[in-house]
Order: C-alpha cells, then sequence, then structure tokens
C-alpha cells in the first residue's frame, strides 16, 4: 500500500534540508558537518546523489527492470565529490531538482508497484514502500549533520520513535556493542538493544536517546556506553 505516512516525513525532511542549506553562503558550505571528515558541499551532494539513486529503484519497481542505485560504489563516490565542487548555486539546484523528482516519481507510482521488490546498494531486498523510509532517514538525519539549524528535538516525535525502532533492531542484528535499555523520558517508550554484557540503563528524552543511538553527539548523556556504527 501507499505509505502515506513515511512520505509525508520524506516532503517535510526534504523542506527542512532545503531550508536550511538555502541559508548557507559559499563560504559556509565549505564548512564541517557533524560527520567527520564531511564539508557541508560533500553532505549536500551525497543526499542529491541519493535521492538519484532512489529514484533507480522506483523506475524498478514500476517497470519490473531492475536498475541497481549505483553502477558501483567507485562510481557513486566519484559523482559525489564532482557534484561537491559545483558552484554553490549549482549545488543547491541540483539536491533541490533530484528531491523534486523523487518525490514525483513516488507520488506517480502505481498502487500495485509498491509491493514490488527491489534490492538496495547493501544488496538486501526491500519491497518499493519502504523507499520512502529509506529517504527518511537520510533528510531527517543529514539536516542535523548539516549543522546549519536543524536538530533531533525539531523532528517529529512519531519519526523519532520509529528511527529508534528502526535503529535497535538493526544493532541488535549486526551485535558488536553493548546491550542496552533505552528509555525515553518524555514518552515512556522503551527500546531493547541486544549485545555484550549485562544490559546497561539509558534515560534522556526522545531527541537525545535518537541522537545517541545514531552515533550523533549526544551531550547529555555523557555515561552512556560507546556504540559501534549502526549502518
Amino acid at each position: 500500500m501507499r505509505p502515506d505516512q513515511t512520505l509525508a516525513w520524506m516532503a517535510d525532511g526534504t523542506a527542512r534540508v532545503l531550508a536550511d542549506a538555502d541559508g548557507l553562503s559559499e563560504e559556509a558550505l565549505a564548512g564541517s558537518t557533524a560527520l567527520p571528515g564531511w564539508s557541508r558541499r560533500y553532505l549536500l551532494a551525497h543526499l542529491a546523489a541519493n535521492a538519484d539513486a532512489l529514484r533507480n529503484l522506483v523506475y524498478w519497481a514500476r517497470t519490473g527492470e531492475e536498475r541497481r542505485m549505483y553502477e558501483s560504489s567507485e562510481q557513486r563516490e566519484a559523482d559525489i565529490a564532482k557534484g561537491s565542487e559545483l558552484p554553490a548555486a549549482e549545488l543547491k539546484a541540483w539536491i533541490e531538482s533530484s528531491s523534486a523528482a523523487l518525490a514525483a516519481d513516488l507520488d506517480a507510482l502505481p498502487d500495485a508497484a509498491w509491493d514490488a521488490k527491489v534490492l538496495t546498494a547493501q544488496g538486501l531486498t526491500r519491497v518499493a514502500s519502504e523507499i520512502p523510509w529509506m529517504r527518511d532517514r537520510e533528510v531527517y538525519i543529514h539536516a542535523i549533520d548539516l549543522a546549519a539549524g536543524t536538530t533531533f528535538a525539531d523532528l517529529p516525535a512519531d519519526f523519532l520513535a520509529a528511527l529508534l525502532d528502526d535503529v535497535a533492531g538493526r544493532r541488535s542484528a549486526k551485535g558488536g556493542g553493548p546491550a542496552v535499555l533505552a528509555a525515553a523520558t518524555d514518552t515512556g517508550d522503551t527500546w531493547e538493544i541486544a549485545g555484550r554484557g549485562a544490559r546497561v540503563p539509558v534515560s534522556a528524552p526522545l531527541a537525545d536517546l535518537a541522537a545517541y543511538l545514531t552515533g550523533r553527539p549526544a551531550p547529555g548523556l555523557p555515561a552512556a556506553p560507546v556504540l559501534p556504527p549502526w549502518l
């Protein structure tokens, strides 16, 4: 079925990224993000390339003709690096046009195509109805990484809860980190993360938990155990 909620989040997250990016000067675009080694230019190019790549999956779902997200990891990195060197106006235009094109493609997807199987860049089988969620994570979390105004506290609470469902499941399946019981002090929700040793309780507002569990700075949780990457 058409995933109306994740499509709505995608539109909201995209609007936040574009608004924050629009306020960045040429000089500010060269500044650092919350991700080590990523400039704002590189992050925006990454987001633009991701929208183009997800359009390939929408095409696959609509037509049945296999079209992978990227030709190769090397080509992906080359496209992002090249895009990051565009003049500011062109870089901003790329992320805006690619995001709009993805939204239009999804809007035109026939009902039956939402159940079509596609492969992610990691080789995982997913149904087309999960494509908007894949983009939700990109635009919302990278809007925060852009460090241009948006914070986890600005994001919809229902998105954050869904994000923590996703992250907790991925961390539990991947393993390699400490066992954690995360509790949101403002909503009462909890998430169990399987891992090594006795389960460590970590309590904080939902936005702070989202920052912590996605590996972003969480100053409010200085004593929480260090976690490995979740993606």
